[in-house]
Formats: C-alpha cells, sequence, structure tokens
C-alpha cells in the first residue's frame, strides 16, 4: 500500500509517470523502506495507463464487492416461512446497542477543553 500511496502521490503532484527513483525518494521522506520488486511490479502494472482510468476501474470493482447487511435474510431465507419471520426480529435484536456511562474523571482538574 505505500507503494501505491507514494505512486498516487507523485501523480498528484503533477508528474504523469512516476519513476522508481520517484517512488523511492517519497518514500524515504517519510522514512519508509523501498520495496525494489513491489515498485517494479506497480509500474510495469500501471505502464501506458492513465490514473483517472486506473481509479474508475478500481471503483467498478468495489461497486459489485458485497458490503454486508445482507447476511440475515440470506441465513433466513432457507428456514421457509418460519425463517422468514425470524429475520426481523434478529435485525431488531442486532439494532440494541449497549450504553455505556462515560463516568466523569479527575484527571482534567476540573478544567475542560470547552468550558
Amino acid at each position: 500500500m505505500k507503494v501505491i500511496a507514494a505512486y498516487l502521490l507523485a501523480v498528484l503532484g503533477g508528474n504523469k509517470t512516476p519513476s522508481q527513483k520517484d517512488i523511492k525518494n517519497i518514500l524515504a521522506s517519510v522514512g519508509a523502506e523501498a520495496d525494489d520488486d513491489r515498485i517494479e511490479l506497480l509500474l510495469s502494472e500501471v505502464k501506458g495507463k492513465e490514473i483517472e482510468d486506473i481509479i474508475a476501474s478500481g471503483r467498478e470493482k468495489l461497486a459489485s464487492v458485497p458490503s454486508g447487511g445482507g447476511a440475515v435474510a440470506v441465513a433466513a431465507a432457507p428456514g421457509g416461512a418460519a425463517g422468514g419471520a425470524a429475520a426481523p426480529a434478529a435485525a431488531e435484536a442486532k439494532k440494541e446497542e449497549k450504553v455505556v456511562e462515560k463516568e466523569e474523571s479527575d484527571d482534567d482538574m476540573g478544567f475542560s477543553l470547552f468550558d
């Protein structure tokens, strides 16, 4: 991820085609180690492509990834009519949240940031 982030920083900085040296310089500026193999792999994958097209393609792929919420309905469906009725009850049980009251601490010695 750090190699991808460095590549994107270089592109955002105006360098449309960052080199391996550019990516290494960005990583070195924050004290991160650069892995030559990963940099070469990234550069080979993005060679000849516009960053806007790569991002658009990634968004399309992410749109097809399930993001949860359907697990209760899927689990209840095989149970028949009785399972369908149990799904709303399970959803209501999940909605209940524990309310934890925060105890006041004397660590702030009576001073608050917003007083």
